[in-house]
């Protein structure tokens, strides 16, 4: 070699070293330093390749942490994780440079000398990089010729890897203190986030998207167990480039071998490689091989020694999780955890506080409706009955059916088996099925969620979840539409249902008391009613007379609504003549207590003296002659007007049909409700089944009031 060359190359090489110094001390973004390192060194020794490597703190490998290879083949390439060949470590253990050719290997393909065979590089030389006695990486050389480098090259590499190792230290330490500031901000931000905002899922996507960009992670998800479906529930996650295998709102199955059930149980955190996945449940496995996992974690989310969940973290590269970075990960999730439960705390609290809004509502909604009477007015025998059917069930929580024709009071009587529950002290909630369009009904029964469907502007609590832990009156049940039945059916098994639009299961205690003036039985045969819902109302039903089969109850009921009317508009109404209370028992009243209610609130509008004027000629049946004519002749001697006597007895259809109605009732009576067959009422009467059922619809007789 002649001197000019010699002159060149000792020129060159001081300019490296300059270039250097100049490097170390504008830059201390490790990566560009190293990449600026390996390309000057290369040009400089006439090399085919120049890589730092260092070791890897979450592993026992080393890290391809910067690299100038214009021609490789991609094998080799940056973030690469290379198990130490038996050089490496002699370089590393001696602090001395080690120079060998790859063809000479004495480790097994592939890593690390079957990446560098299939590179095409043979010759190479380990340098270490040395500052204050310890070895921070490896300058590795490399050619794909058999030229090894000379002595001088290794000496001059020897001395450049001095300065090299501080820019290392140096770019370590400050990597270091920008990551510990990253991390006490994000805890920072974390406190921050606990006393200003407490709105749950907008809470724990902040943190899921903070903690992602810290970690350099691709996905971050917070799950929390729900204890009564014994899973995972994914309440927020941050992946802007996942495949959506996973979202929020997912159930996962909660297993004893995955991780995060792991980290659940034993508190403490749990990582895991592709390498982990065969000992995963299916789906635990399928959900992080089709979102390419390659490695992640799991950190119990733990306060005042219980967990609430568990924080997910994932990578679709090979980068493991330092011991420094589940430390802090560790520290964090305290943090996060107190966030959890405060927010919990408040949304629990904010929901008890929207439901007895919306239950004191309610409430004023019914104290400012008229009920229609303050007490059941009766003492027939009828009435009686159902009374004392009333005793025996109001204590318990057993499912009341009330049956009955429309108008007979079966609010009422709701209301009276609320009264006597051990509910009483909670609210009685009424929803009429019949009155809801059926749209409607849905939301108005199990509530919504804002956003559920178009015009849902705000949340809504359903008439059952209002009634935890009281009473709910569905009236008109035999109304509720077939879709909605089963979700009804299993409200009142399971004692649980979701809001329209929600995904959250929700418990309540409900005691019900439904009502219908419809047969349900016919109904069912009729597919119109399931079968398995009808067995769940009919716990313990209870036939409500009509007014027609309680006659000696009129009296009492015209005083009670005289009175109260007589009150309300102000009118001094002392007495009801004889001819109006017989006109008014005479009626058979086809709307019930409703029809004679109304009746006689026409009657004291009516009234302009203080005895009782009632419109009696209204209630005239169109086939029938009317009253009994000393009824009606009485009648308008008090409206002062004359008419001459009529018969004392009703027409003979009139009389032929009451007839037939009490032959029948008499015949059920004695066959204790039975229809059909040899000991039934229809074999008693001698006449056919269909014929019996024909008449008794006719007549409104139910044979299970008889039974």
């Amino acid at each position: 070699m002649s001197t000019d060359t010699k002159l060149q190359r000792q020129n060159e090489r001081f300019e490296l070293l300059l270039n250097l110094t100049a490097k170390i001390t504008s830059s201390l973004d490790l990566r560009e330093v190293l990449r600026a390192i390996a390309a000057n060194i290369r040009e400089v020794i006439h090399a085919d390749a120049v890589t730092v490597a260092l070791p890897d703190s979450a592993s026992e490998k080393f890290r391809v942490f910067a690299m100038d290879f214009p021609h490789g083949k991609g094998v080799i390439k940056e973030e690469l994780l290379v198990t130490p060949s038996a050089a490496v470590k002699r370089a590393i253990d001696s602090l001395k440079p080690v120079v060998f050719d790859t063809r000479d290997r004495d480790e097994p393909e592939p890593d690390p000398y079957g990446l560098a065979a299939a590179e095409g590089l043979k010759a190479a030389c380990n340098i270490p990089l040395v500052n204050r006695g310890r070895a921070l990486g490896i300058l590795s050389i490399l050619r794909t010729t058999e030229t090894p480098l000379t002595p001088e090259d290794v000496d001059f590499l020897t001395r450049a890897s001095g300065p090299i190792a501080i820019a290392v230290e140096n770019a370590l330490a400050f990597q270091e203190v920008s990551s510990l500031g990253a991390r006490l901000q994000l805890l920072l931000n974390l406190t921050n986030r606990i006393t200003s905002n407490l709105e749950f899922r907008e809470l724990l996507r902040a943190i899921a998207g903070n903690i992602r960009e810290l970690m350099q992670c691709d996905a971050v998800a917070i799950l929390l167990y729900d204890r009564l479906l014994g899973k995972f529930r994914v309440h927020a996650l941050d992946s802007p480039h996942g495949k959506r295998f996973v979202s929020e709102g997912q159930v996962v199955i909660s297993d004893k071998n995955d991780p995060g059930t792991r980290a659940f149980e034993t508190l403490t955190p749990v990582v895991f490689t592709d390498r982990d996945l065969d000992q995963f449940s299916h789906e635990m496995r399928e959900l992080a091989r089709a979102e390419g996992v390659k490695t992640g974690c799991f950190i119990p989310l733990v306060t005042r020694g219980r967990a609430l969940g568990v924080l997910g973290i994932s990578r679709t590269t090979d980068g493991p999780f330092s011991s420094e970075d589940i430390g802090f990960l560790s520290q964090a999730s305290g943090q996060i955890a107190i966030a959890l439960e405060n927010s919990l705390a408040y949304s629990e609290i904010s929901d008890l506080k929207d439901k007895l809004a919306q239950e004191k509502l309610y409430l004023e909604e019914e104290f400012r409706s008229e009920m229609g009477f303050e007490q059941i007015i009766g003492n027939s025998t009828e009435l009686k009955h159902v009374l004392q059917q009333i005793e025996t069930v109001a204590p318990s929580d057993s499912t009341v059916l009330l049956l009955g024709e429309t108008g007979t009071g079966k609010e009422l009587i709701a209301r009276a088996i609320h009264d006597r529950s051990r509910r009483k002290q909670r609210t009685l909630v009424k929803l009429n099925c019949a009155a809801i369009p059926t749209g409607l009904l849905e939301s108005e029964l199990f509530g919504h969620e804002k956003g559920a469907f178009t015009g849902a502007i705000s949340q809504k609590i359903g008439r059952l979840e209002l009634a935890d832990q009281g009473t709910l009156f569905l009236d008109e049940v035999g109304d509720i539409p077939l879709e909605i039945q089963p979700k009804l059916l299993r409200a009142l098994q399971e004692r649980e249902f979701e809001r329209l639009g929600s995904t959250h299961t929700r418990k309540v205690n409900v005691r019900l008391v439904a009502a219908t003036n419809r047969d349900l039985e016919t109904m069912i045969a009729n597919k119109e009613f399931r079968i398995d819902l009808y067995y769940r109302l009919n716990v313990f039903p209870i036939r409500i007379p009509p007014l027609r089969d309680r006659k000696e109850d009129i009296p009492l009921l015209v005083s009670h609504f005289v009175q109260k009317f007589a009150k309300e508009m102000q009118k001094p109404i002392e007495a009801i003549p004889t001819a109006v209370m017989k006109g008014l028992r005479t009626w058979d009243w086809p709307g019930n207590i409703r029809e004679l209610e109304n009746f006689v609130e026409r009657a004291v509008l009516l009234t302009r003296g203080k005895s009782l004027e009632a419109p009696l000629a209204e209630l005239r049946k169109t086939n029938t002659e009317g009253f009994v004519d000393a009824d009606l002749h009485e009648v308008k001697q008090v409206a002062g007007e004359r008419t001459n006597s009529r018969s004392d007895k009703g027409s003979v259809a009139d009389e032929y049909e009451r007839k037939q109605r009490d032959q029948i009732i008499r015949a059920l009576t004695a066959c204790k409700g039975r229809v059909g067959g040899a000991d039934g009422a229809a074999a008693r009467l001698g006449m056919n089944r269909t014929t019996l059922l024909s008449r008794m619809k006719k007549f409104g007789i139910y044979p299970k009031q008889y039974a």
